[in-house]
């Protein structure tokens, strides 16, 4: 990782500084960009969402979007879209696997993520691989909801982990993409996650998030960090 990113302590409200990030001006400049481009993108890849959604279909029954909730700016609640990569019942399957190993309630507990999941299916584990189940977060971005680049969207539950850092969270839109996605995702420990969404908002530049643009493609071409 560049020298540029080595993150910082986490997040004290008593610091006396704004980040470039939080001039309502650069905002609205971004908000500009990153629209453009997810429009953009969202028309170049429509023929591969048909494919993506005929390919699910015909591995097993259910609906082809699977909607979660998580905390956007301000703590306002929105639901994130995503290509559906889990069998139907998943809560289910998921309970009666943990039982059978509970071994893997740490894993599970760390990231909300378990390396070998029953659920997935198969098509699901070239989705999320690939990082392809994410390509309806495009809506999202136009919707307001999130951003292209920034800190990654949390769940309710890990509201109480950031402490001190929600305060800066909070102030931004939470990104389709960010400083975690190409920063090892899931092979990163969660405290690393809170550090390096803290560090996006004090540390932002356009040239900053041309260089994470270009890092996800990367990252998405070789699948690092991502089940």
């Amino acid at each position: 990782m560049d020298s540029h990113w080595v993150t910082t302590p986490l997040f004290e409200p008593s610091q006396d500084f704004c980040p470039a990030l939080l001039a309502p001006g650069n905002q609205t400049r971004k908000r500009i960009f990153e629209v453009a481009i997810a429009a953009l993108l969202l028309l170049l890849t429509l023929p591969l969402a048909a494919v993506i959604a005929l390919a699910i279909l015909i591995e097993t029954r259910g609906p082809i979007l699977f909607g979660h909730m998580r905390i956007g700016k301000g703590q306002r609640r929105f639901r994130v879209w995503k290509f559906r990569s889990m069998v139907a019942g998943a809560d289910g399957v998921l309970e009666e696997y943990l039982k059978q190993h509970p071994e893997l309630r740490a894993e599970w507990r760390r990231h909300h993520k378990l390396k070998q999941d029953p659920r997935v299916t198969r098509v699901g584990r070239l989705l999320r691989r690939s990082s392809l189940d994410e390509l309806p977060q495009l809506w999202n971005v136009l919707r307001g909801d999130m951003s292209l680049i920034g800190p990654r969207p949390i769940v309710e539950d890990e509201i109480a982990k950031y402490g001190p850092a929600l305060a800066l969270y909070e102030q931004v839109l939470p990104g389709l993409t960010g400083l975690w996605q190409v920063s090892g995702r899931t092979d990163t420990s969660y405290q690393r996650r809170v550090d390096l969404d803290c560090e996006y908002i004090r540390s932002w530049s356009w040239l900053l998030d041309l260089k994470i643009l270009f890092k996800t493609v990367r990252v998405v071409l070789c699948g690092h960090g991502a089940y």
